[in-house]
């Protein structure tokens, strides 16, 4: 397994964490076994670090009442950076029509 899918998922959740509001994630079904062990492997080596990150400084920006949409947002990229292979973003007004 080479690196180009673990690149593409990081710029994926950049993308993601830069104006993360209006969209959101969902599985794609066609993804597969291979997707499966690099999302086991990016847990193990990155997705719980970037995870406990998210938890952290999304709890921090819900004490104050202008950084709660921003923590709320650091809430919803734990899912993607815990498993970022085999996920799609797409805006929030369709989420089920991409599937």
């Amino acid at each position: 397994m080479g690196t180009i899918p673990f690149g593409i998922a990081a710029f994926r959740i950049g993308v993601y964490a830069l104006w993360p509001f209006g969209y959101t994630t969902i599985e794609r079904r066609d993804a597969g076994a291979p997707s499966c062990l690099g999302n086991v492997l990016w847990l193990v080596l990155a997705g719980w670090w970037l995870a406990i990150g998210h938890i952290v400084t999304g709890l921090l920006l819900c004490l104050t009442i202008i950084g709660i949409p921003f923590g709320i947002a650091n809430f919803k990229l734990i899912p993607v950076s815990l498993f970022p292979l085999g996920r799609e973003i797409v805006p929030t007004d369709q989420p089920f029509a991409a599937r």
